[in-house]
């Protein structure tokens, strides 16, 4: 067998596992409300990093304002509540206006 697939192996069966444990401590565990509370805020500082650096570069560089002023057109249509479909449309169609229009 070679390494790649033992190392597959391994992270199957620890993904595996990782998900079976969720379920089987389900109320057996009790986490304190400030963990909770850390957790809840760590998920929403991770996304806005990954929202951040998806939006703002592109390969290793800066991507330009065409992008950014697309997720902000997204950003204030989903703010506003409009359609899943409406936000993604709007924020695609400015990015593309906005390099038609010959902004980078």
């Amino acid at each position: 067998m070679s390494a790649s697939v033992a190392v597959i192996l391994v992270l199957a069966v620890g993904t595996y596992a990782f998900r079976l444990v969720g379920p089987a401590l389900h109320g057996r565990v009790e986490l304190p409300a400030r963990v909770q509370e850390l957790l809840s805020a760590g998920a929403v500082v991770l996304l806005v990093a990954l929202l951040a650096t998806g939006a703002l570069t592109e390969g290793g560089g800066f991507a330009g304002w065409a992008r950014p002023a697309g997720v902000l057109v997204g950003a204030v249509l989903a703010w506003r509540r409009a359609p899943f479909a409406v936000v993604v449309l709007g924020a695609a169609v400015a990015t593309a206006m906005l390099r038609a229009a010959g902004v980078a």
